[in-house]
């Protein structure tokens, strides 16, 4: 816990300006090398958007896949983000990351408490040039967070929506794949029965889970390593503005429990206050759906509200704004709960599932539903893009329904009445009848099911060629055969499930350089600042090519912006 609140005029060697997985990165690495640091945040627990993911970074070239004997080369991950980043492609930022990245994950492993365990994960695009088929996403390893003492309670609960009675999923097919057949094998039965009775023995004991995985394994395992360095994680203490002495960022005023301070970091001041998804006017400026009227729904902290990149601003610092994604797109829905209360889930399993299809209103398919959540969403924005809202409907029937849910609906034996009572999800026992509940054209509807099924039944999709990539199978259901992405939608009563644009963290963000010292709009220094994280402009240039090129490449610059920091002293 904190032990005393920040004193008016304290000083450190680095102040860094949030708590997530960049901020605690950075400060980890500065520490390490014999720096004071000092790391205030805004929200009442540390963890950022890092604890409500699922905890995957991409690192190509790591040595958990070199140990395991699987190929790949530096030259293939180039040419694999110059193809994914097209215009956008930085040649610097990408030999920093690549140069840079394994080492960062062998100097975690082993100087820190975090450890990774490797992944299945195909590259989005693994059959584009470069492309990997495995190897470069790892992830963190489960950690049980009573190791954090007192502090257990200020590290970020994972993502509501996406748990079952606070009990997280790791982000491992492997786990998932049980969840999902735990009422058709004994195995999958026995290995879930055993995770939910730990789970309801940790509620009983903590109030929620202990034994935590993903995301939020990444960050506990973080925290733990800060709170040991000496490390102080001052919550509640957001920063309001930065202070400028003689032309260099000496400090921030942070509003604290106990009144206003002035914080000093006489080597630096490091941003890492995440981005900015929840800042309404900017996002209304440049996301395309919310510029025509649509609707944004974003599963990230309320608190990433762009606070670190509007005080650099103010200062006179560059910002990115011209990627073509602008953020990591999410298709998301609102999980209604009563009284004007919802949650916000991300569709990240059940698009890739056979019998589900996703339409827009007019009852049209206008993708392949089981690419990556990004490029559904991005297909999503182009193909509503004569319209004022941005939306699509999941459809599926009876038997998919209940073999693997939709949305936030879980599949059976637990009951959909209260999901259809609220209205998040429609049924109809004709496809007309569905249609006319949702609001979506019901000749565009039948016409599409009654296409899609013909070749659906034989495992096939002319229109779409879902299940064509190793990407496309990973998720979906590998007993399903011929396709583990394709079925057909058969048996009433039919269900729909209207889905909007989220997004996971954004991509445009403070200019940098390489090291992270932000720049000026002449492209200056500005000297004692640095941004990481998602204030830090992405160097995937707006795509997003794999999973974990989120946490991956953070974690790799904030690591480079410690060392630059302990090693010039500036």
């Amino acid at each position: 816990m904190n032990t005393s609140p920040l004193q008016d005029g304290a000083h450190c060697d680095v102040l860094v300006i949030g708590a997530g997985v960049s901020g605690l990165t950075t400060a980890i690495v500065a520490a390490k090398k014999g720096l004071k640091v000092i790391v205030a945040e805004k929200a009442p627990v540390f963890g950022g958007t890092a604890a409500y993911s699922g905890g995957v970074l991409w690192i190509p070239g790591n040595h958990i896949a070199r140990k395991a004997g699987i190929p790949d080369s530096r030259e293939a991950a180039l040419t694999y983000i110059r193809n994914e980043a097209g215009a956008y492609f930085d040649p610097e930022a990408t030999d920093a990351f690549l140069d840079t990245a394994p080492e960062m994950a062998e100097f975690f492993e082993r100087e820190t408490h975090v450890q990774f365990v490797p992944t299945l994960y195909p590259d989005y695009h693994p059959d584009r040039e470069g492309g990997a088929q495995q190897g470069r996403s790892i992830l963190a390893k489960p950690f049980d967070i009573r190791a954090l003492g007192p502090d257990m309670k200020r590290l970020r609960p994972p993502l509501r929506s996406i748990t079952f009675i606070g009990m997280m999923f790791n982000s491992s097919n492997a786990d998932i794949k049980h969840f999902f057949n735990a009422t058709r094998s004994l195995t999958s039965f026995l290995y879930v029965a055993k995770r939910l009775a730990a789970h309801i023995k940790e509620l009983a004991l903590y109030r929620r889970g202990v034994n935590v995985t993903s995301g939020n394994a990444l960050m506990a395992r973080l925290a733990k390593t800060a709170l040991d360095l000496g490390i102080p994680i001052h919550t509640e203490c957001p920063a309001r503005s930065l202070i400028e002495e003689n032309g260099r960022i000496t400090g921030a005023m942070l509003s604290t429990p106990h009144g206003e301070v002035r914080i000093l970091g006489d080597r630096a001041v490091v941003l890492a206050a995440g981005g900015f998804p929840h800042d309404e006017a900017r996002i209304r400026e440049i996301y395309p759906h919310l510029k025509r009227g649509g609707e944004h729904l974003s599963p990230t902290p309320d608190e990433n509200t762009g606070d670190g990149i509007r005080m650099a601003e103010r200062l006179g610092a560059s910002l990115a704004t011209d990627y073509p994604n602008a953020s990591a797109w999410m298709p998301v829905s609102r999980v209604p709960h009563g009284r004007g209360r919802y949650d916000v889930f991300p569709h990240l399993l059940d698009r890739y599932k056979p019998g589900v299809i996703g339409v827009l209103r007019n009852g049209r398919r206008f993708t392949n539903e089981s690419n990556s959540y990004h490029d559904v969403g991005q297909a999503m924005i182009e193909a509503c893009a004569p319209s004022t809202e941005t939306a699509m409907w999941l459809i599926c029937d009876q038997a998919t329904i209940g073999k693997y849910g939709l949305g936030y609906a879980k599949p059976a034996p637990l009951p959909l009445g209260p999901m259809l009572r609220r209205g998040y999800l429609h049924k109809g026992r004709t496809l007309k009848e569905l249609a006319q509940a949702a609001g979506i054209d019901p000749d565009g509807l039948e016409a599409t099911v009654r296409a899609y099924n013909e070749h659906a039944k034989n495992g096939q999709d002319p229109e779409f060629h879902r299940g064509a990539t190793a990407f496309n199978r990973y998720l979906a259901d590998p007993e399903h055969r011929p396709n583990p992405c394709v079925g057909p939608i058969l048996h009433a009563p039919f269900y729909a499930l209207k889905v909007v644009m989220g997004d996971l963290g954004t991509f445009d963000g403070i200019r940098t350089t390489v090291t992270g010292e932000v720049l000026d709009g002449e492209s200056r220094p500005i000297p004692g600042l640095y941004a990481v994280g998602n204030d830090r402009a992405s160097i995937m240039g707006g795509s997003y090519p794999a999973a974990g090129i989120t946490l991956g490449p953070n974690m790799t610059f904030s690591y480079i912006t410690a060392l630059h920091i302990a090693r010039t002293g500036t």
